[in-house]
């Protein structure tokens, strides 16, 4: 069974669906089960309930999603395996209930990034209003849809407006047009899609010593394999005040030498390492590869290794 980040109607529904032609998980995706949170949804893989899950994990706009970085960056949870990644272009209605008038509208309710994602909109349309920020898009619109509850208006996408049974007193409210959130499915851990010549690699490093030059030692690590990175976060362990790791998105799969080198590299001079994945990119970008980090040179220098050292 796979699952999503629900209610029905959020966008993290609409990025599984983009999932229904694939040959692995499109012929579950009609029938996937919403889970109330990010935390739930992750839950639910651990304990066998779900094969998969969709859960949004970077937008464009407002960055991570803090929930889920934490929640796959755990290094005393069960090990979790991102398998595929979905971009979704991100547009919002405003939704009343039918017959309610923007000029009506006092009380918004709506997930946190997406209010700050239309937070210039409703400054310059809706001045009089105070914006609720919790649960989903889809949650706020299931809330507005009920004739008693105390909100006026919801922020999300199109899709719930209707589902819900609402109106779109106004659509692409969003600022930013260009606006896109990333999803991935995340699965139990086991071996990798295979290479396409175009994917990504996901971890998190914990520094072994909060020092001068911490930082610096696990970016070496990449840059003189030329491993470039898509995404780099800091987040805090909640040990310590001021102790934080690093969750990483590289170009690359862990079959190719370069990111695997890298890999090994950071696993021996961090504290932990949690690997989360390698997986088709999305958006198709083939990595420029510089020269002495081909496959090909690196299989030419393990040759000439043995060459000069046959009982290494």
């Amino acid at each position: 069974m796979l699952g999503y980040f629900g209610p029905a109607g959020t966008f993290t529904q609409q990025a599984l669906s983009g999932l229904r032609d694939d040959p692995v998980w499109g012929s579950q995706v009609a029938d996937a089960h919403p889970y109330a949170s990010v935390p739930a949804a992750l839950a639910a893989v651990r304990s066998g309930e779900a094969d998969a899950v969709m859960v949004p994990i970077e937008n464009s706009v407002e960055g991570g999603v803090t929930a889920t970085l934490d929640d796959l960056g755990d290094p005393d949870a069960a090990p979790l395996q991102i398998v595929a990644e979905v971009l979704v272009p991100i547009a919002f209605d405003l939704a009343v209930r039918p017959g309610t008038a923007p000029a009506d509208v006092r009380h918004v309710i709506t997930h946190p990034h997406a209010a700050a994602q239309t937070r210039a909109w409703v400054s310059a349309h809706l001045p009089h209003a105070d914006v609720a920020e919790k649960g989903s898009t889809a949650g706020a619109a299931q809330e507005v849809a009920n004739p008693a509850s105390e909100f006026d208006a919801a922020i999300c996408a199109p899709v719930a407006t209707g589902l819900y049974g609402l109106e779109a007193a106004a659509h692409d409210i969003q600022d930013n047009e260009a606006a896109v959130t990333r999803f991935v499915l995340v699965a139990r851990q086991g071996p990798a899609p295979a290479p396409t010549g175009h994917d990504k690699t996901t971890f998190v490093a914990y520094m072994r010593a909060d020092r001068s030059g911490a930082l610096l030692e696990i970016l070496q690590q990449l840059a003189v394999r030329g491993v470039n990175l898509c995404r780099i976060e800091s987040r805090p362990t909640k040990t310590t005040l001021g102790s934080y790791c690093f969750s990483i998105d590289a170009e690359g799969h862990v079959a190719d030498a370069r990111l695997a080198e890298a890999l090994m590299g950071l696993k021996r001079i961090c504290q932990d390492v949690v690997y989360l994945g390698s997986y088709p990119r999305a958006d198709g970008v083939t990595p420029q590869v510089p020269t002495g980090g081909s496959e090909a040179d690196y299989r030419a220098a393990a040759d000439w290794l043995h060459a000069v050292a046959p009982h290494r």
